[in-house]
């Protein structure tokens, strides 16, 4: 005779934290046991540092079980304790063997996170770490052509991309135009070097703007045409503003695909002068707020703290609603005027007044 199935239990798993504590209370305690003891978010500790350049270091940091991983090209938002304060800044890591992410953080003249992470942060440290986002990654595929553009900081992702090439051996004819100022300012001048010799079908080209003995040109002036026929390759370009849209602009409709990704606001055009009326519908205030500037540095300015990750239209943290009125996007120029719609602040400027979801 079988035994009678047993009814579904009504008690909750008594094993699961979740069910008989809040979440910031289980952290708060797990927090005092290990640093990365977290019901759900993830973390990173700060496990290594080195110099990267003459302003620049390397942060090696080990997340905990939460952290989803990530593919080379992509980016993730670091939260930063600076002066009682979280602030987050996004970070293209390159993930290395034994799991750990390295990151290049660049010292910046009154950049408050890049300061405390290049100067004070010591091994130990633990950060908050957002889930991998951003589109410029790839599938290494045979014969590509690929143009690889570069500046700054904007070695980074690129470096995380070569390494993924490398692995894959380097299966296509790969051009990297990396711009400095000055050579002590480059990351990486030697694993460059020692990729391009391992590989034939990759060069490395160093553009330094301020050479006292031979200067390149910017981007928008740089000799493509020596680097051969372009027209089918596909070009990824990381850097500031300024240097995405240069490239932008000399390379759109001149070869197959072009993907790219600031990490400083772009610089927008005089025409966006004057000022408009924001109404924030939840807080009930109306501020008279400059069109030439993205929404979420004049919110900003105003004292309000939006939320927000990347600060270049990728993570989606500060996405809102917006009832009506018409934005500009700062990085393509396109006006939307759809009532009822979605709203990036980072990446958009109002150009007549607005009702937004805040």
């Amino acid at each position: 005779m079988s035994a009678k199935p047993r009814p579904p239990s009504s008690r909750r798993n008594p094993v699961s934290p979740r069910h008989w504590v809040s979440e910031e209370l289980f952290d708060f305690w797990a927090g005092r046991l290990h640093p990365l003891w977290t019901l759900r978010r993830a973390r990173a500790r700060l496990v290594a540092r080195e110099p990267a350049s003459a302003d620049a270091v390397t942060l090696v940091l080990r997340p905990n079980r939460h952290f989803r991983g990530l593919q080379p090209g992509q980016h993730v938002t670091l939260g930063v304790e600076v002066d009682g304060r979280r602030l987050s800044r996004s970070y293209s890591p390159t993930p290395l063997a034994d799991g750990t992410l390295a990151i290049t953080v660049k010292a910046i003249e009154g950049g408050k996170v890049s300061q405390q992470l290049a100067h004070r942060a010591v091994l130990g440290d633990t950060f908050e770490l957002g889930q991998a986002f951003g589109q410029m990654t790839l599938a290494p595929v045979a014969g590509q052509r690929l143009l690889l553009l570069a500046a700054g900081s904007g070695i980074t992702p690129m470096r995380a991309l070569l390494r993924q090439l490398d692995a894959a051996g380097m299966p296509g004819t790969v051009d990297l135009v990396y711009w400095a100022r000055r050579r002590e300012e480059l990351c990486f001048a030697d694993e460059l070097a020692a990729l391009a010799a391992r590989h034939p079908n990759l060069r490395v080209h160093l553009a330094l703007t301020r050479d006292p003995h031979a200067a390149s040109p910017r981007v928008d002036a740089y000799a493509f045409d020596a680097l051969g026929d372009i027209r089918a390759a596909q070009v990824l370009v990381c850097g500031p503003g300024g240097f995405v849209d240069a490239a932008r602009e000399r390379l759109q409709g001149a070869v197959a695909g072009l993907q790219f990704e600031a990490f400083t606001p772009p610089v927008l055009p005089d025409a966006e002068t004057g000022t408009v009326q924001v109404e924030l519908r939840r807080t009930g205030r109306t501020l008279t707020l400059p069109r030439g500037t993205s929404l979420l540095q004049a919110l900003e300015a105003e004292g309000l703290r939006p939320a927000s990750g990347c600060r270049m239209g990728i993570c989606n943290t500060c996405v809102c609603g917006k009832a009506s009125g018409v934005t500009r996007h700062t990085l393509t120029g396109d006006y939307a005027d759809e009532p009822a719609t979605q709203v990036k602040l980072c990446v958009n400027s109002a150009s007549t007044d607005l009702i937004l979801e805040l």
